[in-house]
């Protein structure tokens, strides 16, 4: 009987899903780079580097660090903090970059720049929205419960509310200002990402079809029928200076 119970105890410790770190702290290793107008590891104004232990993305061309393997139900974790720099054609402009989730297809199939993908976006005001980087088709695609649409606003996550099912444009956050404007700094009054110069945390939750987003241990938006259900991930660069200090994958299976 003892045996039987040690061997089942080791049994379930050794089941249980550990977690991945896909940044070491030393350099990118795991990833590649892709370049708008470049392409794949052509990174000569090195948007993306290490520094100090953090992944710094510059945000001076537009971009993004792939992962090369694909990954399906997980949690992931990232840490970012926004830096002070901005760059055309969003000089000036809310701080933007994204997390992009089940990225299929070939590099650049999104206009040049990104795979298609399932974005949880990472924008000063908007962080935890969700984009579809699609091809228009229903091959990518997600359902939210919204709100009801308010003249001149946008689709609102709200638990409970009625179902939407979209293969292109966005899900906002379900607190997110509907008087946001596209300026660098931009705070909105029920604001749960940090100020800028503290770290922030995303947790994005991929469990089958499903995607939960956490902000700050916040859940902020969730999306069921998600297509596609597994892919390589993104990390974007798109006119933003920012640092990532944790990306950790954890299989949920």
């Amino acid at each position: 009987m003892v045996c039987l119970l040690l061997v089942s105890e080791k049994s379930t410790a050794q089941s249980k899903p550990k977690s991945v770190k896909l940044f070491n702290g030393k350099n990118l290793d795991g990833w590649y780079k892709f370049v708008q107008d470049r392409g794949k590891d052509k990174d000569v104004k090195n948007v993306f580097s290490v520094e100090k232990g953090l992944i710094h993305i510059s945000g001076e061309e537009y971009g993004s660090i792939v992962t090369n393997e694909e990954f399906e139900n997980y949690k992931l974790t990232v840490e970012f903090i926004w830096g002070d720099k901005t760059y055309a054609p969003r000089e000036g402009r809310a701080r933007d970059n994204g997390v992009l989730l089940h990225s299929t297809g070939p590099d650049g199939g999104y206009h040049g720049i990104w795979m298609y993908s399932i974005e949880c976006q990472v924008i000063e005001g908007g962080t935890g929205d969700f984009l579809v980087v699609g091809d228009g088709s229903d091959k990518y695609a997600l359902t939210a419960t919204v709100a009801p649409k308010k003249e001149g606003g946008g689709n609102v996550f709200q638990p409970g509310g009625t179902p939407l099912t979209i293969n292109t444009g966005r899900i906002d956050w379900f607190n997110r200002d509907p008087s946001w404007k596209d300026v660098k700094g931009f705070r909105g009054a029920k604001e749960v990402e940090k100020p800028v110069g503290e770290w922030n945390t995303m947790e994005c939750i991929a469990d089958g079809d499903q995607i939960s987003i956490y902000l700050n241990g916040t859940l902020v938006n969730q999306a069921t029928q998600v297509k596609p259900t597994k892919g390589r991930i993104q990390i974007q660069s798109e006119g933003a200076e920012m640092f990532v200090r944790k990306v950790v994958l954890k299989p949920l299976k």
